[in-house]
């Protein structure tokens, strides 16, 4: 269980607990060009070890959103071409339209190169925003291709409606008051959640019938 890991680590004082919470990965606009500050710095300083040591965070935290979506697969038994998955949020946190570097638009890229069926709800995000952000991380495909693969929801109920699979992107308020049980009849079985953001109850959606993912937890489905 990695808050455990995070909980012990976060009694250091020189690190503290706060930024220490399991996700999906890091986006916006600041932590990545920040980082990649300190990477031209270091390179500019002619230290090369240290300007690597900094671009392995960016890289590791690419790698760590491919991951998730590789669990996906790997879940749904080695494949999802077909198959309909809900991306709940898009912004790169909670409480924001932002999408810069969101791991959702990651995620989502990695979804549909599965020729997988997606479906987006976010509450804050607007179609534009969105439509946008997918034409820009698939710049070979028509947009009009995407919009055959992908659709867009106005309700965390709409979006999970029919679905093999639901993924949790952002950590929304709403998304930790969702009423699973009426989630779980509308989804198709077996019924799949994937937590990127560590705020569902893992025992209760299994007790309702759900197979369960959490990141950074080992619990088996």
């Amino acid at each position: 269980n990695i808050d455990e890991v995070a909980h012990a680590i976060g009694f250091d004082s020189r690190i503290g607990p706060k930024f220490l919470r399991a996700s999906v990965g890091f986006g916006g606009s600041c932590f990545q060009k920040d980082i990649l500050n300190l990477v031209y710095l270091s390179e500019s300083l002619h230290l090369p070890q240290v300007a690597a040591y900094w671009r392995q965070v960016v890289e590791m935290n690419e790698y760590q959103k491919h991951r998730f979506s590789k669990t996906v697969v790997d879940t749904l038994f080695n494949t999802i071409t077909g198959k309909h998955i809900a991306v709940l949020g898009f912004a790169f946190k909670a409480d924001t339209g932002d999408t810069r570097e969101s791991p959702a638009i990651t995620l989502v890229r990695d979804f549909l190169s599965e020729r997988a069926y997606v479906t987006i709800y976010d509450p804050k995000v607007d179609d534009v925003q969105i439509w946008l952000d997918l034409a820009e991380a698939c710049p070979n495909v028509p947009l009009e291709n995407i919009k055959k693969q992908v659709t867009i929801a106005r309700s965390s109920l709409e979006a999970c409606k029919n679905k093999e699979a639901v993924v949790i992107a952002t950590e929304w308020k709403e998304f930790r008051e969702i009423d699973w049980q009426t989630v779980y009849e509308h989804m198709n079985k077996p019924a799949f959640v994937f937590d990127g953001r560590m705020i569902v109850d893992a025992d209760v959606l299994k007790k309702i019938g759900f197979k369960v993912k959490v990141i950074g937890r080992g619990d088996r489905l």
